[in-house]
């Protein structure tokens, strides 16, 4: 019974494997590098965080004086933002229009803090990037800064 019933729910001459396209560890790194050069350039300390699409870490830098605690934020924006497909401004906009706080979601890494943003290309998710340290806005801007620079 076990066996039929697998057989209709996944027929092998129907199914294909599927692919997802990413962030390479390459882009990381630029985008993790031209990050960096923004901040170093406007004198300031951030943490920088990419993600693939599902959330999960590529890469990731805490510049010397950085908060601690931006460690962990720079994860979470850019783990948010590439989950939820779109930038944690966003987010955090949705979440106090529709009073639902971050739990919401049962996901301890969401987040409405500005600051993280999901990289596209060919109009589908490739992953996020959260930066953290700044202003929210400052913040975004860095990363829709370094997005564009390795993306165009």
């Amino acid at each position: 019974m076990k066996r039929f019933l697998l057989q209709k729910i996944v027929n092998p001459k129907r199914s294909r494997m599927y692919s997802i396209e990413k962030v390479s560890a390459n882009e990381a790194h630029q985008l993790v590098v031209n990050a960096l050069a923004e901040a170093e350039k406007i004198n300031e300390h951030i943490a920088i965080a990419v993600t693939g699409p599902e959330g999960e870490l590529i890469s990731f830098l805490r510049m010397d004086g950085a908060s601690p605690a931006a460690s962990l934020i720079a994860q979470n924006k850019a783990y948010t933002a590439a989950r939820d497909r779109k930038t944690t401004r966003e987010m955090g906009e949705f979440m106090r229009e529709q009073n639902r706080p971050p739990a919401f979601w049962g996901d301890l890494g969401i987040t409405g803090f500005g600051g993280g943003v999901a990289i596209f290309q060919n109009g589908k998710v490739i992953g996020g990037l959260g930066i953290s340290g700044l202003s929210e806005a400052e913040d975004e801007r860095i990363a829709d800064l370094a997005i564009k620079k390795v993306y165009g």
